[in-house]
């Protein structure tokens, strides 16, 4: 279980550990640097808007810091995903077991958002569980937070409206792109779009992303 937290102005926040033993998270010593997720959230919001600034930076304040070390999940499969993060570093493997075989459906990277948004929203277990695949920092917020601050905070609720019509363009094209493209072809194409994939993802995880086996993989990037 979480517990409360203190939510100053001046952006003071808590960090939260995940005792795996224990099964809880459990706060960390307090520290002050929100700049990267402050920067992540103001792009979506009006440079120029003071007040809308202001109200991103208010809603920073209900985020709290959560260190998940290397295969530590944010959620398992059939658990209920308690929260939406925002990832300061390493990598989220989304991630479905077929006929005993792990398949990669979405990775998160450094500088994006993710959860398990149907189980978090809706509160019913995941279909799929989330694994760190690195040793990540994730700013986390609760259901019941989150969807004050979608309700409340005008700022946010762009932010959140904006984030979604982008996921709903790229899961389109991702649907598209695997019914009419050569796994040659999805292969560059991620080259050109998501170049950090291919710096920081191990093979075999890019290769279940793009619906491929890794030994073909393998050949598609000798040839290229």
């Amino acid at each position: 279980m979480v517990k409360n937290f203190d939510k100053n102005i001046d952006l003071k926040v808590q960090t939260k550990a995940f005792d795996v033993k224990m099964n809880i998270f459990v706060p960390m010593e307090p520290q002050k640097n929100t700049t990267a997720f402050l920067n992540y959230l103001s792009q979506f919001i009006d440079s120029k808007d003071v007040v809308m600034q202001n109200l991103i930076r208010e809603a920073a304040i209900h985020f709290t810091l959560l260190n998940l070390k290397k295969n530590e999940f944010f959620v398992k499969e059939d658990a209920i995903c308690k929260h939406f993060c925002y990832v300061e570093s390493g990598i989220l493997q989304h991630a479905i077991e077929v006929s005993g075989e792990e398949k990669t459906t979405y990775l998160a990277l450094r500088n994006s958002v993710t959860s398990s948004l149907s189980s978090f929203l809706f509160e019913k277990p995941s279909r799929k569980s989330v694994k760190a695949l690195s040793d990540c920092a994730l700013w986390i917020v609760d259901l019941k937070t989150f969807k004050d601050l979608i309700e409340n905070n005008a700022a946010f609720h762009q932010f959140y409206y904006n984030i979604i019509e982008k996921q709903i363009c790229l899961i389109d094209d991702y649907r598209i792109d695997l019914l009419t493209l050569t796994p040659e072809e999805r292969y560059k194409k991620l080259l050109v779009t998501e170049p950090k994939l291919l710096q920081e993802v191990p093979l075999h995880y890019l290769a279940s992303f793009l619906g491929i086996s890794s030994r073909h993989m393998s050949r598609i990037r000798k040839s290229i």
